[in-house]
């Protein structure tokens, strides 16, 4: 059962959405970040928006993603991401192994995370956009 299943915190570990600048335009792209020394197994992404968008309630589609490794002091680009669903929440629920333990995460982008003034340097992308540790 889930309540028997010790999760421990996470660390090292963060979910960053960034804007990246290619020869169509701007892409926004969703990252995440391993700052740990040892590497991420079965990396587990979920992914959903939802929220109130032209006054009525919206619901994305649920992405499910899977990283088998992710090595120390790496990233890996998950998904891209439309900013059209910026003015949802967008919830990232990312479950990985690290040697025998499971450790589970959920990241929550509020619609207000997206404003420019929030949006700093990542230095780990060398992008700018939100971090979410």
């Amino acid at each position: 059962m889930k309540k028997d299943i010790d999760f421990s915190p996470v660390t090292g570990v963060k979910l960053a959405i960034a804007k990246e600048e290619t020869t169509t335009g701007i892409e926004w792209g969703v990252y995440i970040i391993n700052l740990n020394l040892i590497e991420l197994q079965t990396v587990m992404i979920t992914s959903k928006g939802y929220g109130e968008m032209d006054g009525e309630q919206r619901k994305t589609s649920t992405l499910r993603h899977m990283i088998e490794e992710l090595g120390p002091q790496s990233i890996a680009k998950v998904e891209p991401i439309d900013p059209a669903v910026f003015s949802l929440t967008n919830e990232f629920w990312v479950s990985y192994y690290i040697l025998d333990q499971i450790f589970d995460k959920k990241f929550i982008f509020t619609p207000g995370s997206f404003d420019p003034s929030l949006q700093q340097m990542i230095p780990e992308l060398g992008l700018e956009g939100v971090l979410h540790g």
